[in-house]
């Protein structure tokens, strides 16, 4: 309700004369009102979408630490609308050149997860700023340094944390205090910052401003690359400077199919999301889902999860390191199979799921953003760092907090990550590869609209696109979708997880009386560890030259509408 409030007054007053265009509106959500407005202003000085996400990237970088950061990664899903193309910057962190199958496990062959979620060696090769740089040359309109700029002078100048901040600081305080760096730039004398605390970042204002100057180069080379691996080595991490030069960003083609009459494209691997999302929405357009009841509802899109989640376990990983089979998952022939496979009357328990047979013999703490330009040019970006402050490790004199997306490797088929997600093979740990990811940066076109959503949560973050989805193809309003309350199941462990008001009384006894086990996670109003995701969308509807955006009111985010 807040945020269609908020929708409602852009449109009858505007923000200032300043959002004015002579063009179509154009629309903003993020998780943060200063990357908002960051963004908007690059709009204003005659930029487009891409730079927009460029600026905004960055300055979530500055004031998100505990989310997304130069030091972690990210997919931007780019739509350019002149000529219709479609890609997506694949910006995924990659293991070190040094890094070994089973470097986290010890000498009984038991997993030690505290290495790959803190200290240097959970940091894999960040891939932010290379992206940054490549979408501002190939696709933006201005110099990277305009771009840059204002994040340059927010982590010079600081901003005033928030209670989110707080929250998760407190989370990893122990972390933190374990490295110098990170505990003198992010906490306050050696806890966590009291309110109204200002964060400056002089090192990170510093690295930025070297990238602005001499992009890509800016980071991957010189003093900054010295100064990256100089502190991960001291730090006992493996980081090279060949790892650093030998970075590389991948354009890919995304994962695009339709669900009733839209058109959805969503991530390709490393990212998990399109092909699930692809999977779970073939199969549930094989049922009228509106003509059902609500826990008959619930229960079909519950089994379709499962499935999902089964074949991601089983095949999914860096198509640049192993054959994963997405013409065979997302096709009618695995789709018709699962919805087969699936009983109106009963849970099937997830150790009786049986995952397709393979071709040939074989983050809560994320972010997101949304943007349409005046052109009708879509950016849908998800960017990570994975655990709250990532590795909770900062080189000297960089600024950088380094990602721990290593743990979103399998380090051991069959056990879980810090997230509860279990892998296979194709996502084992290889040197120059990248880990599997959730993040589901999504568009959706048909209906004389265009949609660009997402949102963070870790292993729920594809479900929550999920819902999502299923909301807009209902014609739920941008602050109706973001509001929704969400379930999910992941496959293993074998629980539905959900929030306060998601499934009513009634229709969690008949899950029950099905076989489902029912989790209820805390209230998404409670912030910190019990929010549940903070998806930012935003609509064009191109018949009407309208814009309509939200930010998810469990986060602080801020969207932002333009008048025409």
């Amino acid at each position: 309700m807040k945020h269609l409030l908020l929708i409602l007054l852009t449109f009858s007053f505007g923000f200032t004369p300043a959002y004015a265009t002579e063009k179509s509106p154009y629309g903003i959500a993020t998780a943060s009102s200063i990357a908002t407005r960051v963004g908007s202003n690059i709009i204003q000085k005659g930029g487009n979408a891409f730079d927009a996400a460029v600026a905004i990237s960055a300055a979530l970088a500055v004031v998100e630490p505990y989310s997304s950061g130069i030091g972690g990664g990210g997919f931007w899903l780019l739509h350019r609308n002149s000529d219709r193309h479609t890609v997506m910057i694949d910006g995924r962190e990659r293991a070190p050149l040094l890094a070994s199958r089973n470097m986290y496990l010890d000498k009984k062959g038991d997993f030690q997860k505290h290495l790959s979620i803190k200290g240097a060696l959970a940091g894999g090769i960040p891939g932010v700023p290379a992206a940054l740089v490549h979408i501002a040359e190939q696709y933006g309109k201005l110099p990277i340094s305009d771009s840059l700029q204002a994040s340059i002078d927010l982590a010079r100048n600081g901003f005033v944390i928030d209670e989110k901040y707080r929250l998760y600081a407190k989370l990893r305080l122990e972390s933190l205090r374990a490295n110098a760096e990170a505990a003198r730039i992010f906490l306050h004398n050696n806890n966590v910052p009291p309110k109204n605390h200002v964060l400056k970042q002089t090192d990170l204002a510093n690295t930025l401003e070297t990238l602005a100057k001499n992009g890509r180069d800016g980071f991957y080379t010189g003093k900054v690359a010295t100064q990256l691996v100089t502190g991960i080595r001291k730090g006992n991490g493996i980081w090279k400077l060949d790892d650093l030069a030998k970075y590389t960003i991948r354009e890919r083609q995304p994962i695009s199919f339709t669900y009733k009459d839209l058109d959805i494209i969503s991530a390709a691997p490393p990212s998990s999301g399109g092909i699930a999302l692809a999977e779970i929405l073939g199969i549930l357009e094989n049922y009228k889902l509106n003509n059902m009841t609500a826990a008959s509802r619930t229960h079909v899109i519950i089994e379709a999860m499962k499935r999902a989640y089964a074949d991601r376990a089983e095949f999914l990983g860096d198509p640049d390191f192993s054959n994963v089979p997405v013409k065979m998952l997302t096709g009618k022939k695995n789709i018709n199979r699962w919805s087969k496979d699936i009983t109106l009357q009963e849970a099937t328990p997830s150790e009786f799921i049986n995952t397709a047979p393979t071709p040939g013999g074989n983050g809560t703490d994320t972010t997101h953003f949304s943007v349409i330009d005046t052109e009708g040019n879509i950016v849908s970006a998800t960017l990570s760092i994975n655990y709250p402050f990532g590795a909770c490790f900062v080189p000297p004199g960089t600024g950088v907090l380094i990602n721990d997306e290593m743990d979103d490797f399998s380090a051991k088929p069959g056990v879980a990550n810090a997230y509860g997600l279990v892998g296979g093979e194709a996502n084992a740990i290889a040197p120059g590869k990248r880990p599997l990811s959730s993040m589901s940066p999504t568009i959706i076109l048909g209906r004389g609209k265009a949609a660009a959503l997402g949102t963070p949560g870790g292993s729920r973050i594809i479900t929550m696109v999920l819902l999502a989805i299923l909301e807009y193809a209902n014609g739920a309003s941008a602050a109706d979708i973001v509001s929704k309350r969400r379930f999910h199941h992941q496959y293993l462990p074998d629980h539905v997880m959900y929030e306060d008001g998601a499934i009513s009384s009634d229709t969690r006894k008949a899950l029950q009386d099905m076989g489902h086990k029912l989790k209820r996670k805390k209230s998404p109003y409670g912030g910190g560890r019990g929010s549940y995701g903070n998806m930012q969308i935003v609509i064009q509807d191109r018949k009407h030259n309208t814009i309509s955006a939200a930010s998810d009111p469990r986060g602080i985010g801020k969207e932002l509408v333009s008048v025409k």
